[in-house]
């Protein structure tokens, strides 16, 4: 599934209509979910039987597409099979019982409610939520595609913005052009990552760069008075700042994976867990700034398109041990250089942690794969998780 974006020029009164359409949304995903707590036993198909009543009862209901309302019920079972699944696998902790929904933030239509003109540029939407005929701001071509392979449309509100994406059934296939290299990477802050060649990245810091920005917009939204004009403006631009720093940490992970994966034949990395590492409240700002679990996800799955092995390994002791001899040297985190009092190696810490975990992954100790597992594609177009991962032990940032 290959995912179009594009913005959307409208007037005011389209927009409302559109901010209609996604609360009238949000309206039956919430009223799906009451009905499932309120009764036993409800199943899928229940919930999208129940959409009919919903429209012959309330009329802004009825005039949102009848596949638009079926996709919100099916926004409804998701969070309920995802439910099922963790009290299913008994994962430890929330199993995350499924809550109503209060920011809603847009609305799905699937084959019909919707036309695409013969131009290219413009989008005509025939329910009855009074949407009408929209302009498509972008660089590529959605006509490439027939009609019939474009499987679901989706109005979407930004920070900037309103968007709408096309979901559209094709394969992305990239022929890997060989390169005779494996590598090992190991995730840091001094550097975004060193590879067992030693090369290093430096580390993006979005974040850190425009917290001034930040402070000075939220200092401004708490100086506005509650649900005034003002306010309203202070979030909108709060929400962008935010959201700027959202798109870069994308782009760098998204770009540096490419990279890697594009010029190697393996690749092995710390399957570090993340959600861990960030309770330092010393070090948390720093790697979510990283952005280390998105870089990750990226590099799994332009793996899956080239067909790269990407190979994940438990992180422990791969800072500690001596990637010559294998010799555990104990190491603070702020000592930076590795120096094997056995073999004599010095090397940069984090050369020394990308070339075990390179050795680890070659001699098959393996905590968890990528590319070997399988990487499906969802509803948006990414690759999803697809097995459970395994705890690893923690290891300290760096």
């Amino acid at each position: 599934m290959l995912i179009y974006e594009y913005k959307l020029d409208g007037s005011k009164a389209q927009f409302a209509a559109i901010e209609e359409a996604i609360r009238t949304t949000q309206f039956i995903r919430n009223t799906c979910l009451r009905l499932w707590m309120d009764a036993r036993g409800v199943s899928r198909n229940d919930l999208q039987r129940y959409c009919a009543v919903l429209a012959r009862q309330f009329p802004f209901a009825l005039s949102l597409n009848s596949q638009a309302r079926q996709a919100a019920a099916d926004r409804a079972w998701a969070a309920i099979s995802r439910f099922y699944e963790h009290c299913r696998l008994k994962i430890p902790g929330k199993k995350g019982y499924p809550q109503f929904q209060r920011d809603c933030r847009s609305v799905e239509y699937k084959t019909t409610g919707w036309k695409l003109e013969a131009d290219g540029i413009h989008i005509r939407f025939t329910d009855g939520c009074g949407i009408g005929r929209l302009r498509l701001i972008g660089s590529r071509d959605i006509m490439t595609f027939p009609l019939s392979q474009i499987k679901r449309v989706r109005l979407l509100r930004r920070a900037d913005g309103y968007s709408c994406q096309f979901a559209v059934a094709a394969t992305r296939r990239v022929e890997h052009q060989p390169s005779g290299k494996q590598v090992g990477i190991d995730l840091g802050l001094r550097a975004f990552f060193t590879d067992s060649e030693g090369n290093t990245v430096a580390p993006p810091q979005y974040l850190r760069k425009a917290e001034r920005r930040l402070k000075q917009l939220h200092r401004r939204l708490s100086k506005t008075q509650k649900r005034s004009a003002n306010r309203k403006k202070a979030r909108q631009a709060l929400s962008k700042a935010y959201l700027k720093v959202q798109r870069q940490r994308e782009d760098v992970a998204r770009k540096q994976a490419n990279a890697l994966v594009s010029s190697h034949d393996l690749i092995a990395y710390e399957a570090l867990q993340i959600r861990h590492l960030v309770k330092n409240r010393h070090l948390a700002k720093s790697i979510s700034d990283a952005a280390w679990g998105r870089f990750l996800w990226w590099v799994r799955y332009y793996g899956t398109l080239h067909q790269v092995p990407v190979i994940g390994v438990e992180p422990a002791y791969t800072s500690q041990n001596c990637s010559r001899c294998g010799q555990r040297v104990k190491k603070s985190l702020s000592m930076r250089t590795h120096l094997c009092p056995g073999c004599g190696l010095l090397l940069d810490r984090d050369h020394n942690a990308a070339l075990n975990i390179l050795h680890k992954a070659l001699q098959g100790t393996v905590g968890q794969t990528g590319t070997d597992e399988g990487v499906s594609s969802n509803a948006s177009g990414q690759p999803a998780a697809t097995r459970r991962r395994t705890a690893a032990p923690r290891k300290q940032a760096g």
